[in-house]
Parts: structure tokens; sequence; C-alpha cells
């Protein structure tokens, strides 16, 4: 199998993509390719020996596999400029927001290895969440993009029709847990801290807060027992959001987001 990998479109989470490559040492700087219209943006990835192009049929021509990082209006366009150069010796991967897998084979015509992943931006520092789906992959294949985005954070395989949901809940998730973060601090420095303190606080106690879930295996109920006991400060902290609508409120912000995905 070709390992070499090009990245078509280089943007934020392009640009992550291949930044996340490079620290987990998936493949080596040389066999990477990333291509955007204005290179000169790239040259952080070029010092550190990733191929830099604006041309994408040269990026295309060199790898096994191409990971497509464009906006969604793009995809037509640059997928009808790459459809002679893509062989089924090639693994496509989509990492664009709502365009599917059968929109994809419907540009292409052709019979080759697709996969859909949704991963989001904490794939720089290797830890993303990434949903998969896929089609027309042998197992290899299949075992193969598991095992990078593996090496990018953690991955879960999933049924296509539940990609849009993906999206908004390990994606967009993303903004909204820095949301809450941000309320934390502001809430930190209302009680006393400075910035700089508050920040630290607020995001290492939700790292852990996670980190509790990931490795116990447990539900947040569980772990919020843990911390509140009768007639303490959790409870009355925790019992405050819930009358102003924290729960219910993020909630509705999910189902707004999904909505907003579906109707377009």
């Amino acid at each position: 199998m070709n390992t070499k990998i090009s990245i078509i479109g280089a943007g934020n989470l392009g640009t992550a993509i291949a930044e996340g490559l490079l620290i987990s040492k998936f493949c080596k700087p040389a066999n990477i390719t990333v291509t955007k219209r204005n290179t000169a943006t790239l040259t952080v990835l070029k010092s550190k020996g990733v191929h830099v192009t604006s041309d994408n049929n040269e990026a295309v021509k060199r790898a096994g596999l191409i990971i497509l990082a464009i906006k969604p209006f793009q995809v037509s366009e640059v997928l009808n400029g790459l459809k002679t150069q893509l062989s089924a010796n090639q693994i496509l991967v989509s990492v664009v927001t709502g365009i599917s897998i059968t929109d994809i084979e419907t540009i292409l015509k052709k019979n080759m290895p697709l996969f859909r992943a949704m991963p989001n931006t904490a794939i720089a520092i290797r830890e993303s969440m990434t949903c998969l789906s896929f089609k027309n992959a042998t197992e290899e294949q299949a075992a193969y993009v598991n095992n990078l985005f593996n090496t990018l954070g953690k991955v879960t395989v999933i049924h296509e029709n539940l990609m849009d949901a993906a999206t908004v809940l390990g994606a967009c998730g993303t903004a909204y847990a820095m949301r809450y973060i941000r309320a934390n601090i502001q809430g930190g420095i209302e009680i006393g801290f400075d910035s700089k303190t508050a920040n630290l606080i607020a995001a290492q106690t939700v790292k852990g807060a996670a980190e509790l879930l990931l490795q116990n295996g447990t539900h947040p109920e569980q772990e919020i027992d843990k911390v509140t006991t009768p007639k303490g400060c959790t409870i009355a902290g925790l019992n405050e959001m819930e009358h102003q609508g924290f729960s219910s409120s993020l909630i509705k912000g999910i189902a707004a987001s999904y909505q907003k995905i579906v109707k377009e």
C-alpha cells in the first residue's frame, strides 16, 4: 500500500490534521503533501519537511490516501478536477461537513474506497474525537484509516446516517466546551482569581473530568455524586444552574446546530 498522504485543502482542519500526523510520527514529513491556493501561508509546515503545493492533481498523483478537507461548496469543482487522477488503488477520506459518501460517488462515478471522517480541531494535538464511516474498503484499508485517526485521538465507527449528528456533538462540541470554560473563567474572576489562574484551573478541571469518564468508563452522574455532599456548595451551585436552564439550553443548542446542518 502506498503510504503517502495528501491533504487537499490546508485550511484550519487540514492544517490541524497535518500537524497531528507530524507530532504522531505516523509517517515521514516528506510523505505528507498539503495543498492550498495561497501556499505562502504554509511556510511552517514546509519548514518541517511537508511537501506544499497549489496543484491538487500533483498531490493526488503522489498519494495512496487522499484527505479531502475543503469547504462543502468546493466539493463538486475540486472532485471533478481530480476524478481522472483518482483510482481504485487509492483511498479517499472526506472530512467535509454535510457531504455524504453517495454525494462523492455521484461526482466521481467510480468504484473506490471512500471514507467519511468527522474529527475536530484537537486533532492538531492528537486529542481528536473522530467518527468514521466507509464504503468499498477492504479490512486492511479500514484498519489503516482507523489506525491513522487513532494516532490522532480516539475513533469510533458509526453508521453514516449519524454523521451530521456526530458533527454537532464532536466538532461543534469543541466550541460548546470552550464556551463553558470561558464562563467558568469569568465566574472565577468574579470570586477572586486573576484571569490566568482562573483559565488554568477551569481548563485543567474540565480535562480531569473528561479523563475520569474516559478512563473509568463511568456515567457523569456517578462522578457528580462523588463531589456532591448533602447541603454542600456543589449541589447549591448545580441546582442554581439548572434553575437557570443550564442543561436545557445546552440540549437546545445542540438540537439547533443539528437542524442547521440537516436543513441546508
